[in-house]
């Protein structure tokens, strides 16, 4: 069997989002043992994700860094992942439970989870920069959806223009606006209630001279969310949006790393949270996974 390809029973990692689907529609189509086994994966999968972002947000001396020893750890991650995953009364249960359901055609209608339940721009607001709204999405649902695709369809062409001439990947930027607008639904409105443009939650310092829109956010101090009143910027469209952007992550010195980290998901969610553009605790494991979902609808639109 080759990597990224899991059978019922198997104690391998899914390693891409092809076979994660495939491994998904087999339990559509098999039997309950299938169901488990894709509930299984799914719940490895995010126990990864945590590793990684646990190893990744410790400091390293740099003594025995080497590519090597990056692998080792990576292999160490699937491994202690998919120990991890499968056990009584843990995350997988709960994902073969919604699946069952699911397949048996009694699953509930429910809302699009994929936004913040409230329509005022939500928790994880941010630091002195920007705010950012928490991803509710399920965890056993990597599929994205309909709103999802038609934010992504809707902006691709602003971040497509925008990507070529600040080399910032458009599947990134377009993710991030997602997750800090709940994929359109809860955008920054001006207080005549029009939109502000303001698709990534960059506030208004004062250095500021556009226009400006104020509202009820979310902030975290020490791990701590309260409401507070912040201003944003507020542009004409949304391209002016994405150029905003670009320009803060290509031109802030507190950025420069960032904007050279967009090999990686992870390395540049982690290190947008790391320079603080958002006080949210959660918010680089949020990011990756709306960039994440964003990457597979380009893939799919191609």
């Amino acid at each position: 069997m080759s990597y990224g390809q899991v059978s019922p029973g198997s104690n391998a990692l899914v390693g891409d989002a092809r076979s994660l689907n495939q491994l998904k529609l087999q339990a559509g189509q098999a039997s309950p043992a299938a169901i488990k086994e894709t509930a299984k994966q799914f719940e490895a999968l995010f126990m990864r994700e945590m590793i990684k972002s646990m190893r990744e947000a410790t400091m390293k001396s740099g003594l025995l860094d080497s590519p090597q020893g990056d692998l080792g750890a990576d292999l160490l991650d699937q491994q202690l992942a998919v120990q991890m995953s499968g056990r009584p009364g843990g995350l997988s249960d709960m994902i073969a439970r919604q699946l069952t359901r699911q397949m048996s055609g009694t699953a509930a209608a429910t809302p699009d989870s994929s936004a913040p339940a409230a329509a005022t721009p939500g928790a994880g607001a941010a630091s002195p920069i920007s705010r950012a709204g928490p991803s509710t999405a399920p965890l056993g649902n990597t599929a994205p959806s309909a709103r999802q695709s038609e934010f992504v369809q809707r902006h691709s062409a602003a971040a497509a223009k925008v990507a070529q001439a600040s080399g910032i990947p458009s599947g990134f930027m377009l993710g991030q606006a997602g997750h800090e607008t709940g994929w359109g639904k809860s955008e920054i409105k001006t207080a005549d209630g029009s939109s502000s443009f303001n698709l990534f939650g960059i506030k208004a310092g004062p250095g500021w001279q556009g226009k400006v829109a104020e509202v009820t956010t979310t902030e975290y101090e020490n791990g701590v969310a309260k409401k507070t009143v912040a201003r944003f910027r507020a542009y004409d469209s949304y391209e002016e949006s994405f150029k905003d952007y670009a320009r803060l992550l290509t031109q802030s010195p507190r950025y420069a790393k960032v904007s050279q980290q967009t090999g990686s998901v992870q390395a540049f969610a982690t290190g947008l949270q790391r320079a603080g553009y958002a006080t949210d605790p959660a918010y680089a494991t949020k990011l990756s996974r709306a960039i994440n979902s964003t990457l597979q609808l380009q893939r799919a639109f191609a």
